[in-house]
């Protein structure tokens, strides 16, 4: 290296200068300029005869678990059932004067303490929540509060425990369905279905059901339920009288039948939400005294029919539950895999939509993104992609409309062995590229570990992204790929082309260097790929072309490492321009040091070397970032790009600071406007950030958002 950082020119932060931005967003059908969101997750919904939409799920970011719909709007949400103790869960239920919702309740490994609100330490609770239906943050008390002027014990009065096990056990709810008098519960892991009085919340009878699920009334009284819903085998459906007898009913599943949700029209139709590989809602009617097929509701195949991952209507991807209104409409939840029991189903999309009787959809509410970043697509203009998802963009639109959501691109039938559906509970943060005449999608994960890579190959698999390599890191992380070698470390490509991960495909890093460990992944526009390690060093996977099967090729013997560069003690992020043989490099020197409280961030200084690639790369200057951790926020950089004449670099918050490439002063800092509420989600990844400079001059800046569903897009252009 020619020069040490006391030769530098170095820039400390300035007073701020706002740019002149236009604030929107891409992935949620509202912005929260209006206070509202789609939840990133609906597992289990609810239809009042009104057509209001009551919804559940674990978790949403922002604690709108349960949520009210009606005509395409969001109405509010429920509270009480997010962090700090709290949780959602996968029932909910209304009659004419409350809506029942199921909880969990723990005591934060117990530092919640006081008897009767919080669960004893090493406890956990699963129950229901009681509210008025006409303010669903207002707990309906059954019970004597243990403060009267505690809004939480008012909660915790209007709180039916229905199963205390020990913490990390799972005993929730699996289906709520109310009357005026009365209320089912379906007690899964007790394999019992659970009857109280609505008003007094008193036990009234319990029927022994092998692992019940969703459970609905019918307008004669008797109920109807899944069973078998939690082994291996698919769901069944039983009929039962109000006293808990079993009726000789059968409804005549397809084989194939994956029932997830069950509801009951006025009409008596029994309506199943199929996500199974139909991805339908089916009817059945009875007739001459028995039940039979009657119709459908959705594509058959849903998303994955026709053309593959494109979405629309009845175009279901999926299903989650299933409703109807007095009117006949019906109602379909969906979340981009069904209602799973673990994180998966928080990540691939939620989405509710309504149908009129005629089989119209009347109306689409979206919560598509969480934990995701924006990537311009290299190969078609105004195409977006994000972890597992593409979208289309019209800028002429009004804010916040911008944005079709026009492909998913994860098939859990064709692709099962897709590390989406095992390995993240998130997709990943994009970075797309065209190579060798083919677009690759590539996503790095939540905490940096691997790097997945995704070929695609419209005319066989339309908008879906075929697994097509992998490099791994830690073993633990990667533990749940298919057919991997103990220990990580190893780079998997999908030589047969079939989307596999087959046990022969797998290399073993030999290099005698460990790889795995490191915050920053870099994929240039030549295709090759930067790995910084800490105080390892650069490592960089050059692409060695495209295989048989149209993968990009790398490995370990055709790999360059750089050592750490001065001034630096440790690196945290490197990217590199190709054209001009620039790379930028992020992290820690001696008068800067890393502080381990702050673990995902960048790191306090930027350099800019040129040419690089020569052995005697020369730095042009140094950027002292960002890094006050005693501010509220703290305002540190987390995540940084370049793109066109600019170093874009984010905080934890969400606001970007836009630096000149060449000179390395800084320009100005972007923050989110009325649009969004002035307000964005924490930035809680290592690759968050995105630009894209149109032929116009105008940038588009992309920031993940985790609050509210959503991708921040700014746009920006230069005077």
């Amino acid at each position: 290296m020619l020069c040490t950082l006391a030769c530098l020119a170095i820039f400390p932060a300035s007073a701020e200068t706002a740019l002149n931005v236009k604030t929107s967003w891409i992935g949620n059908t509202f912005g929260y300029g209006d206070g509202t969101w789609t939840q990133i997750n609906i597992t289990a919904m609810a239809v009042a005869p009104d057509g209001k939409v009551y919804t559940n799920a674990p978790w949403d970011e922002s604690g709108a678990e349960a949520s009210v719909f009606q005509h395409g709007k969001m109405l509010g949400s429920s509270g009480g059932t997010h962090g700090w103790g709290n949780g959602g869960g996968n029932a909910v239920a209304v009659n004419h004067r409350y809506l029942f919702v199921a909880v969990a309740v723990g005591n934060e490994r117990g530092h919640l303490v006081s008897p009767g609100i919080w669960p004893e330490k090493g406890n956990q609770w699963y129950g229901v929540s009681r509210r008025d239906i006409g303010d669903t943050k207002r707990g309906v008390p059954f019970q004597l509060a243990a403060n009267s002027g505690d809004p939480r014990a008012r909660l915790a009065a209007s709180f039916l425990m229905v199963n205390e096990v020990p913490a990390g056990t799972v005993a929730d709810i699996g289906g709520l369905a109310a009357s005026d008098t009365t209320l089912y519960v379906t007690n899964t892991t007790r394999d019992r279905i659970q009857i109280y009085d609505a008003d007094s919340m008193m036990k009234k009878n319990t029927w022994d059901v092998h692992e019940p699920g969703r459970i609905a009334l019918a307008p004669d009284g008797t109920v109807w339920a899944l069973t078998d819903t939690r082994g291996d085998r698919a769901p069944g459906v039983a009929h039962y009288t109000s006293g808990g007898q079993r009726l000789n009913d059968e409804l005549p599943l397809p084989a194939d039948t994956v029932a997830v949700d069950i509801a009951v029209d006025q009409l008596g139709r029994v309506l199943i939400a199929d996500n199974g590989p139909r991805q339908q809602v089916l009817f059945f009617s009875k007739t001459n005294g028995h039940y039979a097929a009657s119709g459908t509701l959705g594509e058959r195949g849903g998303i994955f029919s026709g053309a593959l991952g494109r979405p629309g209507p009845q175009r279901f991807n999926g299903l989650t539950g299933v409703g109807v209104d007095a009117r006949g409409n019906v109602y379909v939840s969906a979340n981009g895999i069904g209602p799973r029991y673990d994180s998966a189903g928080a990540t691939l999309g939620a989405t509710l939509e309504s149908y009129a009787p005629d089989r119209r959809r009347q109306w689409q509410v979206q919560g598509l993104l969480f934990v995701d970043g924006a990537w311009m697509d290299p190969s078609r203009p105004d195409s977006v992609y994000t972890g597992n998802k593409r979208f289309e963009l019209d800028l002429s639109k009004p804010t916040g409309h911008e944005w079709k959501y026009a492909g998913f691109l994860s098939d859990r039938f064709r692709y099962p062995d897709d590390p989406v559906f095992h390995t993240d509970p998130w997709p990943g943060l994009p970075i797309a590229r065209r190579l060798k005449g083919r677009t690759f999608l590539f996503l790095t994960d939540m905490y940096a570990d691997h790097l997945k890579i995704y070929r695609f190959d419209p005319p066989h698999d339309g908008e879906v992204a075929i697994p097509s390599g992998f490099i791994a890191g830690s073993g633990q992380a990667v533990a749940k790929v298919p057919n991997a070698p103990p220990g990580g470390d190893w780079i998997w490509r999908d030589t047969n082309g079939d989307g596999r991960f087959d046990s022969d495909e797998f290399m073993p890093n030999t290099s005698g260097a460990k790889l795995a460990g490191g915050w920053g992944w870099w994929v240039d526009t030549a295709g090759d790929i930067w790995r910084t390690r800490d105080s390892a060093g650069v490592y960089r996977f050059h692409l060695g072309g495209l295989d048989a099967s149209g993968n990009p090729v790398y490995s370990y013997s055709n790999m360059t490492a750089y050592p750490v560069p001065q001034p630096f003690t440790a690196l945290r992020r490197a990217i590199y321009e190709p054209v001009t043989d620039t790379l930028y490099v992020t992290g820690y020197t001696p008068q800067t040091p890393l502080d381990r409280g702050f673990w995902k961030e960048v790191g306090r200084v930027l350099v800019r070397y040129d040419k690089w690639s020569t052995g005697k790369p020369e730095q042009r200057y140094a950027i002292t970032l960002p890094w006050n951790t005693k501010s509220k926020p703290v305002a540190t950089i987390i995540g940084l790009t370049v793109e066109g004449k600019y170093v874009f670099a984010v905080e934890p918050v969400g606001a970007v600071h836009v630096y000149d490439k060449d000179s390395g002063k800084e320009v100005g800092v972007i923050r989110p406007g009325p649009e969004v509420g002035r307000a964005s989600g924490y930035v809680d990844v290592p690759n968050g950030i995105s630009a894209y400079r149109r032929n116009d001059g105008e940038y588009l800046v992309f920031i993940e958002e985790d609050a509210r569903g959503k991708v921040m897009m700014y746009r920006w252009k230069p005077g």
